[in-house]
């Protein structure tokens, strides 16, 4: 059997067949029939589920299912085996009078009484859509024809048909390599496909009427078909996909006091459930077969041997993709022997028993993937130390195994201790984040069998501490549980490392203990997080269902999604809490056009449509937008909203849109959930489910789905640029030609052809932003400074004087040599005095005394003149620090200056942002403004925190410019002085290496 309806052979006689029915997975209808032969049963066993299992038949087009309404109706037939007219009346009762329908059938040539019946040969799938159409004239497609045709013909033509198909029909996001534009080849085959009018088909144009039938095809579907198929790369480890689970599989209803159920373990295996529970307890017969209960709930029983058969029947006949069993198990290790007997015995070549040796239960070793798991079926459990198993499992093997129950045995019928109710909470939060236990019972044994353990390989619970020690012990095939609250606490605290732990290890989320209704939390919070088995309640058809089901029903339907890049990539990082996209990832934008319904209640009832996003806490938006209620009208309502836009979807791959149908009281009509990967754009008609997400025949919403590249505020014209540079360039070059023809010069508008058309911004408030020039500080700028005047008037006096003092001290010492070279001569001739050796020897002592009193000099001047040399370096220096500090304070001023502005003009726009979205008509309620309005500040916030790091690094750049020319000023100062130093130093040693004085009498 199936969810929708299918046959599974019984093991008690291989010859009988059951087929099942029901709205849901707890209200299920059996039809027992008996084959003649086991051949038999076998094919219709085939037959039924090669129908029932096929993805695809879930997602027919509203085409086929009006086929399928048609036939049911041929089936309900009166005793003369004719199609009684009022039977076919009921299908429009919800929005017409009898009166106008049975006057469609009188205009069809149709019985037209309402005691009358029609042969089935009469009643023709043409006779039907032809009624269906006069009864629901498509009022909301013969809008859209026209706007196509733009009211001039009664057909659309060939190229009109090929401008819609790619300027409404597809999504402009798409590679026009891998996804062609529509092209007349194609527009050609789906008018051949759907006109059926001859003369149209020659003239390549399509009528309304076949205009109508594509729209309703196929080839028109909401989403691409391909998704329905397996899709995805099936050979990534196991940690890197979205596992579908359910917790407490074996329950019908409550979680206290409930029924239990070995059909839910078929319902679910055929939903596409891949990770089923097994609640493991002690069986208090004679027999002592181990149950599955609701531990201390006072649930019903079933056994553990049943469930088996049941997991064996149905394991592989939606999905071949592996199964995980997780058990808590509170059974003594006797019963646990039969656990393990059961499952090996019943599952057999099935059961995984031990690791493949690709990968092998090593740190750091990688999980197997879905493909090398292929029909297998893996049993979670606690698992023993290795040695200790080893050691026991031997002595199994041997028969000299003793089990020895020193423990007190658990009975599940026992009552539960009452817990108080502040308690309560605490503890599914709190507890043991490994344990599966909930407060209505203890957790699951420690005390394992051997031969249990050992079948136990990638799925091995452990007690979670941290992620740091997770990450540091890296054995991947370790996993933990964790309540839903102790969940959300990991995600509020440790969000990223979530995450990373995930792209690792597997983790399963369950419902925290005080769900005692069954309800669900929402998973979408813990796929975020890149949780595995994110595992709900199957018989509770609540929303955190029906996302469930409808994210899972892709990949064809086979209980596997592969995670998205950038949660299983160890050098990625991502937080699932951010708000800005997500490196390589494209944020979208999803605009949906509630236009009309379809068969959306057997009942005269107002109805309106609710539209949802779910995803990212950004990307969620719920119950915001809704169309108005139409009275009275379940058949074909018109609703024409404007359409509902999501303006930014940070990460399109895990986000879900929700169509819920609702009538006047507020009771859920029908719902489908879509998710954005995959959804086609366009014109689409989406037919609706249950509630328990079963396929419903004619309810169905016609909607216009935009999809685009979401582009922040200013760049609109930047993207259309990038996207059609020929149509954009194109779309520029006219419009300047226009505006030449008025007399406005193209320079006038080139600024605005960046900005999409819109008016550049006015002078005041475009930044300029000139560089400063600043005087170079030079020697002789520096000489000009009052201090350096006074130091060097001061040194030029010092000067002055010390050669005063030297010339004194000259004439002083020439007037005593004078005077003595004048008493030895006295009285002598010229020739007694030449050869005189007194005078010879007094003019060479006089010679030496003056060649030293010379150098002394030289000396003392040179010394005097190198010290004001460096004093007036000093000088020199502190007024050059002076000047360059100046302009550095004048620089940081404009910096600054710069800077207030910036703030200045992001508070101003912040100010008007805010006006312009409480101005915005299109804006329809509070929260939608707030949205919009965060939306803006975060694009100015990064805008202005963009135009930051750009100001501040040409700030930086500029004030580097000047600090390195003021480096080089003091260095050019620097060098000039110790040149100066220098000559005065050379003169010294040049006077030194010279000739000494000589003088001659």
């Amino acid at each position: 059997m199936t969810k929708h309806g299918s046959a599974t052979a019984q093991d008690l006689d291989d010859k009988s067949l059951t087929i099942c029915s029901g709205l849901d997975m707890v209200n299920i209808n059996y039809l027992h029939v008996v084959c003649e032969s086991a051949e038999q049963a076998k094919t219709w066993k085939e037959g039924l589920r090669a129908i029932t299992n096929k993805n695809k038949i879930i997602n027919v087009c509203p085409t086929t299912n009006l086929m399928k309404h048609w036939m049911r109706l041929g089936f309900q037939v009166d005793a003369a085996g004719k199609v009684p007219v009022k039977v076919v009346a009921r299908t429009f009762a919800s929005g017409k009078t009898e009166k106008l329908i049975y006057q469609a059938f009188a205009e069809l040539g149709l019985p037209s009484e309402k005691g009358d019946s029609m042969e089935k040969a009469d009643f023709t799938f043409e006779k039907f859509v032809a009624l269906y159409h006069k009864i629901c004239p498509r009022n909301d497609i013969e809008e859209l024809f026209q706007s196509i045709t733009k009211g001039k013909s009664d057909a659309i033509g060939l190229i009109q048909f090929i401008d819609f198909l790619n300027d409404k029909q597809r999504d402009p996001r798409l590679n026009e390599i891998l996804y062609p534009l529509y092209n007349e080849k194609r527009a050609t085959e789906i008018i051949e496909e759907y006109e059926q009018d001859k003369d149209n088909r020659v003239r390549r144009r399509l009528s309304k009427d076949g205009f109508i039938r594509y729209l309703m095809s196929d080839d028109n579907a909401p989403v691409w078909l391909d998704r329905l198929d397996i899709y995805m790369e099936m050979d990534q480890p196991l940690s890197h996909y979205y596992i579908n689970s359910s917790h407490n599989t074996y329950l019908s209803g409550r979680q206290f006091g409930g029924k239990s159920s070995v059909e839910m373990y078929r319902q679910t295996l055929l939903a596409g459930c891949r990770c089923v529970e097994l609640d493991c307890w002690d069986g208090k017969g004679s027999d002592e077969e181990p149950i599955i209960t609701h531990g201390k709930a006072m649930c019903t029983e079933i056994l553990f041997k049943d469930v088996i058969l049941a997991i064996r029947d149905c394991a592989f006949v939606t999905s071949d993709w592996p199964i995980i069993l997780s058990f808590e198990n509170h059974c003594c290790r006797a019963q646990q022997y039969k656990l393990a007997k059961y499952c090996d015995e019943i599952l057999g070549d099935l059961l995984l028993k031990e690791p493949i040796p690709e990968s092998p239960l090593e740190p750091g070793v990688s999980l197997p993937s879905p493909s090398q798991l292929k029909r297998k079926i893996l049993i979670k459990n606690k698992r023993l130390k290795p040695d200790v198993e080893k050691q026991e499992l031997e002595l199994f093997r041997q028969g000299q195994f003793v089990i020895t129950e020193d423990e007190e045995k658990e009975d599940a019928s026992a009552p539960a201790a009452p817990i108080p109710e502040d308690k309560k909470e605490g503890e599914a939060a709190a507890g043991a984040p490994g344990e599966e236990n909930v407060p209505l019972h203890a957790g699951s044994t420690s005390a394992v069998h051997p031969w249990l353990s050992s079948m136990v390989n990638y799925a091995q619970p452990v007690h979670f501490k941290s992620f740091q020690e997770a990450a540091q012990k890296n054995i991947h095939h370790n996993m933990s549980s964790f309540a839903e609250t102790t969940g959300l606490n990991y995600l509020k605290t440790s969000a990223i490392e979530f995450v990373n732990y995930n792209k690792r290890q597997m983790s399963r989320i369950y419902p925290k203990g005080t769900r005692a209704d069954s309800s669900n939390y929402m998973p979408q919070v813990f796929w975020n997080a890149g949780s595995q088995m994110v595992s709900l309640n199957f018989q509770t058809p609540d929303l955190p269902f029906q996302l469930n089901q409808g994210k899972f029903e892709y990949n064809g339907n086979c209980g596997y999604l592969l995670k998205p890049d950038f949660m299983r990539r160890p050098d990625r990082t991502f937080d699932p809490f951010a708000e800005s996209p997500v490196d390589g990832v494209i944020a979208a934008q999803c605009a949906v056009q509630v236009i009309a319904g379809q068969f959306l209640s057997d009942k005269k009832v107002g109805t309106y449509v609710e539209v949802d996003m779910y995803g990212l806490p950004t990307d969620t938006i719920r119950k915001e937008f809704r169309t108005r209620m139409v009275p009275a009208n379940g058949l074909n309502p018109i609703y024409n909203e404007e359409p509902f836009l999501f303006r930014k979807v940070v990460l399109p791959d895990l986000a879900v849109l929700r169509f819920g149908v609702y009538d006047e009281n507020g009771k859920l009509l029908g719902q489908r959930i879509l998710p954005l990967d995959g959804l086609q754009a366009g014109y689409r008609h989406i037919s609706l489910r249950t509630e328990a997400n079963f396929p419903m025949a004619l309810p169905m919403l016609f909607c216009n789905i935009e999809l685009k590249i979401y582009v922040p505020d200013g760049l609109g014209g930047f993207m259309d640029a990038l996207s059609d540079p020929r149509a954009f360039m194109s779309a520029n070059k006219e419009r300047d030609n226009k505006l030449k023809d008025m007399g406005i010069e193209e320079s006038e508008t080139s600024k605005a052809a960046l900005t999409g058309g819109k008016p550049a911004p006015a002078p005041e408030e475009e930044v300029k932003r000139e560089e400063m020039k600043f005087e170079p500080v030079t020697l002789e700028s520096l000489r000009s400074d009052k201090a350096f005047a006074k130091a060097t008037k001061k040194h030029q006096k010092d000067l002055e004087s010390m050669r005063k003092r030297q010339q004194k001290e000259k004439a002083t010492i020439q007037k005593n040599q004078v005077s003595a070279v004048e008493r030895i001569v006295k009285g002598k001739n010229k020739e007694e005095f030449i050869n005189d050796p007194a005078l010879k020897q007094l003019v060479a002592e006089q010679a030496k005394e003056w060649s030293e009193l010379v150098g002394r000099h030289l000396k003392e001047e040179w010394t005097l003149l190198k010290e004001q040399l460096e004093a007036q370096q000093d000088i020199l220096k502190t007024v050059m620090q002076g000047a360059q500090g100046a302009q550095l304070k004048q620089l940081d001023a404009k910096l600054e200056k710069e800077n207030k502005d910036l703030k200045t003009r992001q508070a101003k726009m912040a100010v008007e942002t805010a006006k312009e979205v409480a101005a915005d008509k299109t804006l329809r309620n509070k929260a939608e403004k707030e949205r919009r309005l965060r939306e803006k500040a975060q694009n100015n916030t990064k805008k202005f925190i963009e135009e930051r790091k750009i100001t501040a690094m040409k700030q930086g750049k500029e004030r580097e410019k000047l600090v390195a020319m003021h480096a080089k000023q003091l260095e050019d100062l620097n060098r000039d002085i110790q040149l100066n130093i220098q000559m005065y130093k050379n003169a010294e040693v040049e006077y030194q290496l010279a000739n000494p004085y000589e003088f001659f009498v």
